[in-house]
């Protein structure tokens, strides 16, 4: 199973809002997920993200693998 940390698209069109979540790689981009650890809301200047970083540490220690974007955001947030 390749789990990977990801962004999960949600809000109205145009607006969007996203959830960081641990999903399992063959799942859908809005389908199901395993847990999810933060948000990001790129509408607001400037961006709000909050993020678990215990949760994102365990997950990232258990060989998750987050997708670009979320790798810069962790990043920016000192996860990593």
């Amino acid at each position: 199973m390749a789990v990977k940390i990801r962004l999960r698209r949600m809000g109205a069109k145009k607006a969007p809002f996203y959830r960081i979540v641990v999903a399992d790689g063959r799942y859908p981009r809005d389908g199901r997920f395993i847990e999810e650890i933060g948000t990001y809301d790129p509408t607001r200047d400037p961006s709000a993200v909050t993020v678990d970083a215990e949760k994102a540490k365990a997950w990232l220690a258990n060989g998750a693998q987050p997708t670009d974007t979320v790798r810069v955001i962790l990043k920016k947030e000192g996860v990593l």
